[in-house]
């Protein structure tokens, strides 16, 4: 669509974080420069080892440096959204195209619903989105989750708040405040999207999956389970279960104990060692 027929959003801020992914940064920007409504602003906070340049494009964009060595999930995200100045906000996970009509279904159904919205993410392959891509080419080529069963056009209420997930999801700002944002004490990767999704669940917000909000995923390398985050899962682990009672992440950490790392039993999670480097790279999936 012709940048003078697109429709501007006044109060609506896209929020992204990233680390060291430049070029499916550049693609979901690009994604947003082709969407049928243009945010008020993107707010990228960056913690990317050589920081990226802010890229051109006709609506603001606010680069927040976060210096870490690690993956603060919880603190990047709140940041992004004390960096932000929309009313309603949605959360784009780096690797996410949002495809023609993601952002305006979203903030449509914003506008009129208190509620949790998660976009419906396409899984695309190591092939894909790679040089000039068009939407058809996208469409073709992702693939839905196993997991989450997403109607086919408009929304379904999600009753179990387990399924939740922060790759693309849409709030109004006032709600996320309300919630008290990604709770910290989750530090680096694991459980405090799941823990965001039980608060909201708790306080009566209800969770959509909403069909016609697509975002392609792109394709990166990944851990089979993720033990190059292990730390952080076993901690994240425990506080989750401190919190609610359960144990999150049931198939990292029966990965883990099968592998002789954990000791599973109860309320209690006992470290019997941490994964070894030739264990972490037998783990990473291409």
């Amino acid at each position: 669509m012709a940048a003078s027929m697109t429709e501007h959003r006044a109060g609506l801020s896209i929020l992204t974080i990233v680390r060291n992914r430049s070029a499916h940064f550049a693609n979901l920007v690009e994604g947003l420069r082709r969407s049928s409504c243009q945010p008020a602003e993107l707010v990228v906070v960056d913690m990317s080892d050589t920081p990226l340049a802010a890229p051109n494009t006709d609506f603001p964009v606010k680069m927040v440096r976060l210096e870490t060595d690690g993956l603060p999930l919880a603190a990047a995200r709140n940041l992004a959204v004390a960096a932000s100045t929309g009313f309603r906000l949605i959360f784009l996970d780096v690797d996410c195209i949002p495809l023609h009509s993601c952002l305006a279904t979203l903030d449509d159904i914003l506008l009129d619903q208190d509620a949790l919205l998660c976009a419906n993410v396409r899984y695309l392959g190591p092939n894909d989105a790679r040089g000039i891509w068009t939407e058809h080419d996208l469409l073709a080529a992702g693939t839905p989750h196993p997991v989450r069963d997403f109607p086919r056009s408009g929304v379904r209420w999600e009753p179990n708040p387990g399924l939740f997930w922060s790759l693309a999801f849409a709030i109004r700002r006032q709600r996320f405040t309300g919630l008290g944002g990604f709770d910290e004490r989750f530090s680096g990767y694991g459980a405090e999207d799941t823990d965001f999704g039980f608060r909201a669940d708790a306080a009566g917000v209800r969770l959509f999956f909403v069909g016609d909000a697509i975002a392609c995923h792109q394709h990166h390398a990944t851990y089979d389970p993720p033990l190059q985050h292990f730390a952080d899962i076993v901690h994240n682990a425990r506080q989750f279960r401190k919190i609610w009672g359960i144990w999150p992440m049931h198939g990292w950490l029966d990965a883990f104990a099968e592998m002789g790392l954990i000791i599973l039993a109860g309320n209690a999670l006992s470290v019997v060692r941490s994964p070894t480097p030739d264990e972490i790279a037998t783990s990473r999936r291409s």
